[in-house]
């Protein structure tokens, strides 16, 4: 059965549902997607969402995560929480004869989360750490400094996952405000699979969020890369210098310019071999083992972001270079040799990242949370494969924001 879009009533608030039944094997998938929930509602408890959801697989407060999970276990059970930039998830699997008690399981977590003083002070311990432990990733250095600079004055200015003294901060009254203000019904998003009845597992699901409380639909603000061509060195001890770079990217209607983002993007720098910034960073002057230029869309994030590290030596260069490929593929477009391989990838991968019930429903929630049909994939590709050359260089030339772009270096060598 192909995937479709149903709903469920619970207190009057209508829940969006995305919905597969597939009986090839015996199993089901349920996800509870909250929108708002993710760190672009931290505001200045940098770190907060992360560290709700972190504290949500701890468990419950009258179990506790070791006989939680014991008992998840005993029934073969997957249940975890994580958080991203926009939303908090719930995401529930296991044998279809297991379906009934692992929603029981849902249900017991979303009510008594073990939102405990002992629970929490683990959790910040283990964010202390990997704080810490980043303080020497220097590519997350580079890319958190490209953010703070492409995207000033969004929530992307900050990091999100938090620093020592906002984690320090978080109280156990922080986290449950959170939890209360953002997991509601009224944001709640249910993507829902596998060898079932809908009819069974809605009444089952009804159950299990019915004493949540209904809470107000959330809005998410756009965020817009900025145009100021910002160039920041950040020193560190380090042998290499790691380059990343954006710019933004100008998109009036995604349903109608995907299949010429993806062409481009592959093109541009998304291809690997082959591609315009392996080909003049890497093979023709060895300067890079891998150098990366992606175009990004969705209806709430456009930009342009690249990586890539070379010796510091080679760091000024590398950054010429990168300005060249980009203001050179704007100029003068792409090849047909170019398009036809373009083509041939992104036609021929595609199928392939929708082949498990969870990719295929976790594709078709992200077009619904873009507001674009379910199958929007299918329509790109054929939409894909009629693409004319003329008309792909003719939108490239179109976007010269592109070339508007932001370095942010971590790099050992001093500015002469």
């Amino acid at each position: 059965m192909a995937i479709e879009m149903k709903s469920l009533q619970v207190n009057g608030v209508k829940i969006p549902v995305v919905f597969e039944r597939n009986t090839r094997l015996p199993l089901f998938y349920v996800q509870l997607v909250f929108k708002g929930a993710g760190g672009v509602s931290n505001g200045k408890n940098l770190g907060l969402a992360d560290i709700t959801s972190t504290l949500l697989n701890e468990g419950t407060k009258s179990l506790g995560v070791t006989k939680f999970s014991a008992k998840l276990e005993e029934k073969a059970l997957s249940l975890s929480v994580g958080s991203g930039l926009e939303t908090l998830s719930f995401t529930l699997s296991g044998m279809q004869s297991m379906q009934k008690d692992g929603i029981g399981f849902l249900k017991d977590l979303l009510q008594n989360p073990n939102f405990t003083q002992v629970a929490l002070d683990k959790v910040k311990e283990n964010a202390l750490i990997a704080i810490l432990e980043k303080e020497s990733d220097y590519d997350y250095q580079a890319n958190r400094l490209l953010q703070s600079l492409l995207f000033k004055g969004t929530a992307l200015e900050y990091p999100l996952n938090g620093t020592q003294d906002s984690i320090a901060k978080i109280s156990l009254n922080d986290v449950e405000k959170f939890y209360k203000s953002y997991v509601n019904l009224e944001s709640l998003i249910l993507v829902v699979g596998g060898d079932v009845e809908f009819s069974v597992i809605s009444k089952e699901l009804e159950g299990a969020l019915s004493k949540l409380p209904k809470g107000k639909k959330q809005e998410i603000t756009k965020r817009e890369a900025n145009d100021s061509k910002a160039y920041k060195r950040m020193l560190k001890d380090t042998q290499q210098a790691y380059i990343y770079f954006g710019a933004p990217l100008k998109v009036e209607n995604l349903q109608k310019e995907l299949a010429y983002i993806k062409v481009a993007s592959f093109v541009l720098g998304g291809g690997g071999f082959g591609s315009r910034m392996m080909e003049e960073v890497r093979v023709k002057r060895g300067l890079a083992y891998s150098a990366v230029m992606r175009l990004s869309a969705t209806n709430r994030q456009f930009c342009a972001l690249g990586y890539l590290q070379t010796s510091l030596k080679n760091e000024r260069e590398a950054q010429k270079i990168v300005v060249e490929v980009v203001n050179d593929f704007v100029k003068n477009g792409i090849t047909q040799e170019e398009l036809d391989e373009a083509k041939r990838y992104l036609l021929g991968s595609e199928p392939l990242r929708n082949e498990t019930l969870s990719q295929r429903l976790s594709t078709a929630y992200m077009n619904y949370y873009d507001g674009l049909p379910l199958d929007f994939n299918t329509q790109v590709l054929k939409e894909i494969s009629a693409l004319k050359l003329s008309d792909v260089n003719a939108y490239i030339k179109a976007h010269s924001e592109i070339k508007d772009l932001t370095f942010a270096v971590v790099s050992a060598d001093t500015d002469k």
